[in-house]
């Protein structure tokens, strides 16, 4: 399991929505290559790009921001630049100022036995911005 330049291009925009929560459009570029995670027991990959931060009412929050089903081995390795498929929104106005990592998930769906899952932190980004609303 392989990630490189893996990274925030842009901020599409940053607003607080009329009900008071933060929300963020972030623009993704994931290069990964997961050519080890396939072997001849593997139906298919599940991937997810998830925001994971620690409040004072929670050890977690995560929020998936992408994610994909690799099919096959041959569809291993990928290189996308995306925004973010899910909605990134905080449940008030805490995004602002918050440190939060940014991380792969996988889980390896095998044709005969159980499922694997793990993970790979990827960076850590902080949203320092003024409300566009």
């Amino acid at each position: 399991m392989h990630v490189q330049n893996t990274y925030i291009s842009n901020i599409n925009w940053f607003q607080k929505q009329p009900h008071g929560n933060d929300e963020v459009s972030l623009t993704l570029n994931i290069t990964a290559d997961l050519q080890s995670l396939f072997t001849w027991n593997t139906k298919q990959v599940f991937a997810f790009v998830a925001a994971e931060c620690k409040t004072s009412k929670n050890s977690l929050n995560q929020v998936s921001l992408w994610d994909a089903i690799i099919p096959e081995k041959e569809n291993n390795k990928f290189w996308i630049q995306i925004s973010n498929k899910y909605r990134f929104i905080d449940q008030g106005q805490n995004l602002r100022g918050k440190d939060f990592n940014l991380t792969l998930h996988w889980h390896v769906m095998p044709k005969t036995d159980k499922m694997l899952a793990d993970n790979m932190y990827m960076f850590n980004v902080c949203f320092i911005l003024n409300h566009s609303t």
